[in-house]
């Protein structure tokens, strides 16, 4: 079974212009033990999809339209106590600063510990067991010893693997990660990527991993959903889509990316800038900065066409330029 099915998913926000939709028509699917890369320019709607998904869109904003569909229950027309249950038991979140999910005046066995009784039932003496084992399995050194420090006590790249600890100890079946590497230095972030990857691969929980970077996806993901104004673009098996993008933002993407060998005179680059979202064009959103445009793509907005696995939204794909 397909642990989560989004369909046609829209979240507006309210505006002094009327409404105004943040992520439109958005439909994607995880099966179990899957990473499934989001990627796109800031403002693309990567984080709103997994803030909807989790049921944590700030009022007054909400979800429009669509479905959201977990292990064959709807969770997204659930009340708020019913949806808290879900995060953290079935839903767990890594968010891109560690400090902010982390309680400060707490020991990372408090937080660790009262997550786990919250989720599992557990008495305390059990839950600090597998508190503790879950510091050891994140790769916490002494997690014994550890488990009784406070969160300004541990690096970067250690409190963001307890927040991962955090994310993981009820065993949930999915978990969204939004840019869980950003604020940390490079050879940290391989060190995180190998071990979401890993984590995923032993405990067979789905990954929803939000980020700008195209390195990460390559490393991490199992497929990727390109998102561009609101929209997915092209969703593919990661080495299908990088070798092969079918939409022309995927390929403006990949040949942004530095690559090593002869130094070309300037980096590639995608003119212009993305639409806000009250002043998206009426046809294809990319149509003002894409190279390839011919009449279709100003007159007609290019519907995701394809397989659940494999789907690309382009005229180009169905028509032939004149």
């Amino acid at each position: 079974m397909t642990l989560l099915t989004v369909e046609d998913l829209t979240v507006t926000f309210p505006g002094r212009r009327g409404s105004v939709n943040a992520i439109e028509n958005v439909s994607l699917s995880v099966e179990p033990g899957e990473i499934l890369g989001m990627v796109g320019e800031s403002g693309a709607g990567k984080s709103m999809t997994g803030a909807a998904i989790i049921g944590l869109i700030e009022p007054p904003g909400h979800i429009a339209g669509g479905r959201i569909t977990l292990e064959g229950e709807r969770i997204d027309t659930l009340p708020p106590e019913a949806m808290r249950r879900i995060r953290g038991r079935r839903i767990g979140a890594i968010f891109q600063d560690p400090l902010t999910s982390l309680n400060p005046v707490l020991t990372v066995g408090e937080q660790l510990i009262e997550t786990i009784q919250t989720h599992l039932g557990l008495s305390r003496a059990a839950a600090r067991e597998r508190a503790i084992d879950w510091l050891r399995r994140v790769g916490i050194p002494a997690p014994e010893a550890r488990i009784d420090t406070y969160p300004h006590q541990y690096s970067g790249g250690m409190r963001q693997r307890v927040v991962i600890a955090l994310a993981l100890c009820a065993e949930p079946r999915l978990v969204i990660a939004d840019e869980p590497t950003t604020a940390l230095d490079v050879s940290v972030q391989a060190q995180i990527i190998a071990l979401l990857r890993r984590l995923a691969r032993e405990t067979g929980v789905a990954v929803i991993l939000v980020t700008h970077d195209m390195g990460v996806i390559a490393e991490t993901a199992d497929r990727v959903a390109v998102m561009y104004a609101g929209r997915i673009v092209e969703v593919g098996p990661v080495a299908r889509v990088l070798a092969n993008p079918r939409h022309p933002y995927t390929e403006g993407l990949m040949a942004s990316i530095p690559r090593i060998g002869p130094r070309p005179d300037r980096l590639a680059q995608i003119e212009g800038a993305m639409p806000r979202p009250h002043a998206r064009p009426p046809g294809c959103a990319f149509a003002p900065r894409c190279p390839h445009r011919f009449a279709p793509c100003v007159e007609r907005r290019p519907e995701l066409r394809g397989t659940a696995a494999a789907a690309v939204a382009c005229h180009l794909t169905t028509e032939v330029p004149a």
